[in-house]
């Protein structure tokens, strides 16, 4: 059997400090070199400045913001003057919206479609067979990243990349990455309705 993390806890103490914590609790554990080490990457400068600043956020404006302000608010607050947009080709016409958002708000945009410098999904060993339905032409995540970093973006925003190619994405990105659509092609791009309807017509997934 798994070890009992986080999902498995029914009380949340490390939130509101108010209960104690179970057995199995993972901050119980931990010692103090790890707490003091994970604690002084945090006076790191960028580190500092995006956790002091989103925390701001979201003490003021909680419940109040969209994603999409969010996203704008911070970047403001970060200095950031570059904002990439790394966008599925499904998505171009939200991300043509959210790059007038972004340019409204006195950014330069830079944002680059899944399909640049594509080239056919069997040529890195994708059998035949698993082309039929999406077709031959390959994503390209990697270089995605490549040309958001030739840029010099300061943020990256993911627009509904493919799962996995979103993986590869934050992996090779040399800016900060946030994620404004996570792709769900079922659910109009809203992923967490599945875990809201596990009851009901997702109950196939448990």
């Amino acid at each position: 059997m798994d070890k009992k993390t986080c999902v498995d806890c029914g009380v949340l103490n490390c939130h509101k400090g108010d209960s104690e914590y179970p057995d199995f609790c993972l901050t119980a554990e931990l010692s103090e070199e790890t707490v003091e080490k994970v604690r002084r990457l945090y006076e790191e400068e960028e580190n500092n400045k995006v956790s002091v600043i989103s925390a701001q956020i979201e003490n003021e404006f909680y419940n109040t913001y969209t994603r999409v302000e969010e996203v704008v608010e911070f970047s403001k607050r970060m200095r950031f003057q570059k904002i990439g947009i790394a966008t599925c080709v499904g998505l171009i016409d939200e991300s043509r919206v959210l790059a007038k958002i972004l340019r409204k708000n006195g950014f330069e945009v830079y944002s680059v479609v899944c399909k640049v410098g594509s080239f056919k999904k069997t040529e890195v060993g994708v059998p035949e067979e698993d082309i039929t339905r999406t077709g031959e032409t390959m994503c390209n995540p990697i270089m995605q990243a490549e040309l958001l970093n030739q840029h010099g973006t300061d943020l990256n925003i993911v627009m509904g990349l493919c799962v996995g190619h979103d993986s590869l994405f934050y992996k090779y990105s040399h800016a900060l990455v946030t994620t404004l659509v996570a792709k769900d092609r079922v659910l109009a791009h809203n992923p967490v309705g599945a875990l809201y309807q596990v009851k009901s017509y997702y109950k196939k997934l448990i």
